[in-house]
């Protein structure tokens, strides 16, 4: 071999053979990790959203508070100029005006939010009562009333509190004449509630949460003045006062108060146009006792905060409350605080708004 490759030949075996034997062998590439998925850890805490926090008010007047359970307690008060001034309307959640026989105004006031000490001249029950206080399925404390009529007020589920029945906590005062001296102790008629007549009533109205967010304050026409001509004989009127935020009741001209010298107000004053229609009862001398057409619609306004809104009135059964509309159909809600609604007979009855 070596005579054939030569010198030349047997360095380049030479040096081939070094080469060999100084390269590494190729190593392994490593091995690829794994792909890892790992659970979290903490597991995510899911939970409902905390409700809204509502804070309670009374049923009658939206004012925030802690609702008594007690029932609606309405009272049959005179408004004649000799019963003048009551006892307890300046603590009524409502008062209802309504017009009975002789042109006389007649008041069906509601307590449920506050407790006056006495309540009175207290009088007789009349046909109109039904429809309004059936809704509340409360208690009426009245001085008596004709047979027919009675069964009226019975029959549309409110509990009677009689005091020609003999009912405890009426009495007659000795500093004003029959009949105008009958009055009574609310304490003393919240006793009596039977069984069925433990609940506090549901709201009547609707009612804002705010003064600001009640219809007439959104949408109402600016109003300083309420006349009412509800009969000869009754002239209500209500004045803006801007200073106490509240309706000023007069009689006529003549300032309206409370026995205990306080101004009767309102924060909501609403006019309900009805039919004033004659029934089938008589007074004296077989004058007839009339009644208001509730069931069914109507028009009227609201006066909250200064301003007039003018509504439809809604009432779907003798049951059922009342509900107001403004214009559009959407809900004419009151202010929070007292009511007085002024019936007005349809057709002999008007008011002016100034």
């Amino acid at each position: 071999m070596r005579s054939r490759l030569g010198p030349v030949g047997v360095v380049l075996t030479v040096l081939l053979a070094l080469v060999a034997c100084s390269s590494p062998s190729p190593e392994p590439a490593p091995p690829s990790p794994a792909t890892v998925t790992v659970a979290p850890t903490v597991p995510p805490v899911k939970v409902a959203a905390p409700a809204p926090v509502v804070q309670p008010r009374w049923p009658l007047t939206g004012i925030p508070g802690d609702p008594a359970a007690r029932p609606a307690l309405a009272v049959k008060i005179e408004n004649t100029p000799v019963a003048r001034p009551q006892s307890g309307l300046e603590q009524a959640d409502m008062v209802w005006e309504t017009i009975v026989e002789f042109d006389v105004s007649r008041l069906v006031a509601v307590f449920q939010s506050q407790v006056p000490p006495e309540v009175g001249p207290i009088r007789s029950v009349r046909p109109m009562d039904p429809q309004i206080l059936a809704p509340m399925h409360g208690l009426l404390a009245f001085s008596g009333g004709q047979p027919g009529i009675l069964a009226l007020v019975a029959a549309s589920g409110v509990q009677l509190i009689s005091h020609d029945a003999g009912a405890p906590g009426m009495y007659r005062t000795s500093d004003r004449a029959a009949p105008h001296n009958v009055y009574g102790k609310p304490t003393a008629f919240w006793a009596q509630a039977d069984a069925d007549h433990q609940a506090p009533p549901a709201e009547q109205f609707t009612i804002a949460r705010s003064a600001d967010r009640a219809a007439a304050s959104v949408a109402g026409t600016p109003a300083g003045t309420l006349s009412f001509r509800l009969s000869p004989a009754s002239n209500p009127i209500w004045t803006w006062d801007g200073a106490s935020g509240l309706w000023l009741r007069s009689e006529g001209t003549k300032p309206a108060t409370a026995r205990g010298g306080a101004r009767l107000t309102a924060v909501n004053v609403v006019s309900i146009t009805a039919a004033h229609p004659p029934t089938g009862y008589a007074a004296q001398n077989g004058v007839p006792v009339p009644t208001y057409e509730l069931v069914g619609s109507g028009e009227g306004f609201v006066a909250t905060g200064g301003k007039v809104l003018p509504v439809t009135w809604k009432k779907d059964a003798q049951d059922a409350p009342m509900r107001l509309f403004a214009a559009g159909g959407s809900p004419a809600d009151l202010a929070p605080g007292n009511t007085w609604i002024e019936l007005v007979p349809a057709g002999s009855g008007s008011v002016t708004v100034g």
